[in-house]
């Protein structure tokens, strides 16, 4: 099993780049409506620091404190916005980690969980 390791996965959707990039970049209070059912009764804490990349639609987001920092040395999630036509784009997210010792499982869950949020935020935006 390894210590440390990159996720990366590339998620389609409809509606422009900049829509979604802007929806994850500056508009989260609509997040409880959109992606609300996945966090519902969560009880863990994360804090993080966001860098924000403009011209190239990616946000960055480093683990600080909290649950996930407990078992993890390393965690970032990085969302990058692509465009692909004139009304569709690709979300790529990469997730680096690395473990504080073996016994902790790699982190496939929380990538799974980040994958259906941008699925589900996607009808959000495209009501917007």
């Amino acid at each position: 099993m390894a210590t440390s390791g990159t996720y990366v996965t590339e998620v389609p959707l409809k509606g422009t780049a900049e829509k979604h990039y802007k929806r994850w970049k500056s508009e989260n209070f609509l997040f409880p409506d959109a992606i609300g059912h996945h966090i519902q009764n969560v009880t863990e804490v994360f804090k993080e620091k966001r860098e924000i990349d403009d011209e190239n639609k990616t946000m960055t987001v480093r683990g600080l404190e909290g649950h996930v920092m407990e078992l993890f040395k390393v965690y970032d999630l990085i969302g990058q916005f692509i465009p692909k036509t004139e009304d569709s784009c690709i979300c790529k997210i990469t997730m680096v980690w690395e473990k504080r010792n073996d016994e902790v499982p790699e982190p496939s869950s929380y990538m799974k969980l980040l994958k259906s949020m941008v699925v589900d935020m996607e009808d959000h935006v495209l009501k917007a």
